[in-house]
This record gives structure tokens, sequence and C-alpha cells, in this order.
């Protein structure tokens, strides 16, 4: 199946062509015939499965067939749970729609309002924006909704874990109740199927990637360890493997930054990114990983979800994950698009007990390796 097959216009298979795909994916395939015929949508696709644009290439197509937006409306709304996710779905939207005469912009917090409140005066056909800047934006009378055709919740599931239900509940209560809502989560949790009874109307369901697989390319070891050897171990690995960008899950916040410092302490560049830091301190953490500066990017779950991060060499789970989903989340961060990856979990006495329920998910044991003696003392 090409992109022309699911109905796109020339302008739109036109941009899709200079950006270099040929083949849309899985969830693609899914999810954009039902958003151009209308239908509210539940996708359940993960990170790096292209749902970006999954909804934005449809909503370009029926934004373009429909008047512009007058001023200070929106026609479609994009809500995320974090900035650097709303700045990825809009560089989507303007890429995609370089040929079609549409105006899309992004808006959100930790940096200033005014610049946004101007250029949200001319109207926008495509808004994508955070939770709260969106809020006060409105509150401000800089934004209105009467012109709304199209609802994104994006990563639905991630903006109830970082505890923005009820900004999403304020949003909405403002939007035309006549409109298309499309809705994209991780993963179809009865939490996610509760908030979508309330916004969707008869919603046509799309799941991609099932919860336990992980790509062939990654290597994955477990590493048996006492618990107070693992910061040893971890900086032994990183500098004997010379290792340059590895991202290292932890299960909290504080233990990030516990970790993140004595990394530091290491001789190790390392930063800690999860949902206390500010948008700044997040987005400079990203961008020195991203450009070499930052050796080790140490991340919660949740603050990592929606990292756009490509050829992620290696992953450590410095903590095995409480639900074993999550350890599938984690390591398909790495060996992407053919690429070779490597996961490496530690395991103390603390973990062992998680490990049967992650091997069942997985349909296969986790091979076992040890550390060097001396990390064993």
């Amino acid at each position: 199946m090409t992109f022309a097959d699911l109905g796109l216009s020339d302008a739109l298979l036109k941009a899709i062509a200079e950006r270099g795909y040929d083949t849309p994916s899985p969830i693609q395939r899914g999810a954009i015939p039902d958003i151009l015929a209308g239908h509210d949508l539940m996708a359940a696709a993960q990170t790096g499965t292209g749902k970006t644009a999954a909804f934005t290439l449809p909503l370009l197509q029926r934004l373009a067939e429909g008047p512009r937006a007058p001023a200070r409306q929106v026609r479609a709304l994009v809500v995320t749970p974090t900035r650097e996710l709303a700045a990825q779905v809009h560089d989507s939207a303007v890429h995609y729609g370089a040929h079609l005469p549409l105006r899309a912009e992004v808006v959100f917090g930790g940096v200033k309002i005014n610049p946004q409140i101007a250029r949200l005066k001319r109207g926008c056909d495509i808004l994508v924006a955070t939770p709260g800047r969106l809020l006060d934006l409105h509150q401000q009378g800089a934004v209105a909704f009467d012109a709304l055709e199209v609802l994104v919740l994006d990563e639905a599931d991630r903006m109830l874990d970082m505890g923005f239900i009820h900004d999403v509940r304020r949003i909405v209560a403002l939007l035309p109740t006549k409109r298309q809502t499309l809705m994209f989560s991780a993963t179809f949790s009865a939490d996610i199927r509760r908030l979508a009874q309330g916004y969707l109307h008869q919603p046509r369901e799309v799941e991609v990637a099932p919860a336990n697989s992980t790509a062939d390319t990654v290597e994955q070891w477990i590493y048996p360890v006492d618990k107070g050897r693992k910061p040893d171990l971890l900086s032994h690995l990183i500098r004997e493997r010379n290792w340059h960008q590895v991202l290292v899950f932890s299960r909290t916040k504080h233990g990030a930054n516990r970790l993140a410092k004595r990394l530091e302490r290491d001789g190790i560049v390392a930063e800690p990114i999860h949902g206390n830091k500010s948008q700044n301190a997040r987005t400079r953490a990203l961008e020195g990983f991203k450009n070499g500066r930052v050796q080790a990017l140490v991340a919660t779950d949740i603050a990592a979800r929606g990292l756009d991060i490509s050829g992620l060499p290696q992953v450590v789970n410095f903590d095995l994950p409480n639900v074993s989903e999550d350890y599938v989340h984690r390591i398909g961060r790495t060996g992407r698009a053919g690429a070779t990856g490597i996961s490496i979990s530690f395991a103390s006495e603390d973990d062992a007990f998680l490990l049967p329920d992650l091997e069942a998910l997985l349909g296969e044991p986790l091979s076992c390796t040890h550390p060097p003696q001396e990390l064993l003392a």
C-alpha cells in the first residue's frame, strides 16, 4: 500500500515524498482513512510508529477543503502534554502542509505569552498547544473556538499521568459539541476508555504494536547486582564501553536526580529529566543529550514518553519498571528502523519478583550476564 492508496491529495503526497517516505506505517494505514471519513477515533500507538503523521496528514487534507480560519479562531486543536511534543507536532504540520494554504501555530508555557497572543490574532487552521498555556490564552481573549472542527488529544494517557485531566476537561468544555475528536494513546487502559466515553462519539478503534512487541534488533541483557552497587556498575559500563549516549531509566524522580549527581561525581556528564523539571530544564537536557554534550540522560517513564531521539544505541533500566509493558516502551527507544541496539537491565533482589511477569509478556527468558567480580564485592 502507498500513501496515494489512502486517498491523500497531490499536495500532501508531494510533501511526503520530499521527506523521503514512500510506504505508510501500520498506524497510518489504520487511522488515515477513518479520519478522512470524519469518524471519531481512538488510536493506540507508541512513539516511533509514525502516529503524528497518522493524524497530521488527514487533518491537513480536511482543513484544506474548507474556508480559512477567521481572526483569533482555531479550526483544529491538538493538545499535547509537553512543549517538546507540541513542537514536534507543529513541525510535522508545517512540513506536511508546505504546499497547502494553511496556517499552523504552536503555544506552550515557559516562554513569553505576548508574542503568542500576537500570532493568534490572525487566526490559524491548526493550533498545537499544551493545556495550561492554552487556558491562559483563552482567558486573555487571545483565542476562541467557535470555528473549531477537530480536536486531537495526543498522548492522552501521559496527560492523565501528569495530572492534566482537569485542564483537559476545562478545554473540552469550551469547544463546540459538534466536532471530530481524535484520541491517541500508548495503550487503551481503563482510564483512557473512561475518558473517551465522555468525549468521543461512536469512535473507530485502531491499535498497532501489541504490548509485548520488541524489536528483533535489540540485544537484551539482565545484570544481577546488589542494589547498592548499581551506580558503580552503571559508571563502569559507561566508561569501559565508551558509551557517549545512553538513556537510563529510573523508577522515581528522586532516584533520577540522585543517580545523575552520582554519575557527575564519577566524571560522567549526566542530566535528569522528569515531570518536576521546568520545560526549559527539560529542553536543555534533551538538546545536550542530542548534541553529545550529555552522555547519560536519566529519565522517568512518563518524562521519556514523547522524546524524539533517533538512533539511540543503548538503554539501561537502572530500575526494572513496576508495569511490564513499560519495559517494552523503554527499550523501544533503541533498535529503531533496522538499527541495532542494546538494552541492559539491572536486577537486584528487590527487582527479582518483577522478572517472571516481564518474561511472560515477552514470551521468552531474558539473557543473563554477571558484572565484573570487583563490582560484586
